[in-house]
C-alpha cells in the first residue's frame, strides 16, 4: 500500500505563494519515474476536481481555473511532487490531495488544507 504524505499547506493571502509538496514514501524509484502525479482539491461543498496533472515524461496539464497561476513539477530523485501556488484567490480556499496513478493502481494522500484569507 502506497503512502503519499503531502506537506505545505497552511493560510495564505490573496497575490501571496505557497509551495504544497508531496512525497511517495514507498514507492520504489523505477516505479515512481512512470507514474502519473497529480493534486486534486475539495472545497467544502463541493466534489473534488483535478487542479494539476504531471505525466512521467513531464507534460503537465492544469485546469482552466489554474492555469498560469499555478505550476505542478516532479522530481523524480526524490520521488516527490510539488504543486506552486501563485496569485492565490479565495476560491482556491480547499483540501489539496495528492494522487498518483500507475497501470491501475491509484493512491490518494489524506491531503493539506490551504485557506486563501487576508
Amino acid at each position: 500500500q502506497e503512502q503519499l504524505v503531502e506537506s505545505g499547506g497552511g493560510l495564505v493571502q490573496p497575490g501571496g505563494s505557497l509551495r504544497l509538496s508531496c512525497k511517495a514514501q514507498r514507492m520504489i524509484f523505477s516505479t515512481f519515474i512512470g507514474t502519473t502525479m497529480a493534486w486534486y482539491r475539495q472545497a467544502s461543498g463541493k466534489q473534488r476536481e483535478l487542479v494539476a496533472e504531471i505525466l512521467s515524461g513531464g507534460v503537465a496539464n492544469y485546469a482552466d481555473s489554474v492555469k498560469g497561476r499555478f505550476a505542478i513539477s516532479r522530481d523524480n530523485s526524490r520521488k516527490t511532487v510539488y504543486l506552486q501556488i501563485n496569485d492565490p484567490k479565495p476560491e482556491d480556499t480547499a483540501v489539496y490531495y495528492c494522487n498518483s496513478r500507475n497501470a491501475g493502481s491509484e493512491y490518494w494522500g489524506k491531503g493539506t488544507l490551504v485557506t486563501v484569507a487576508s
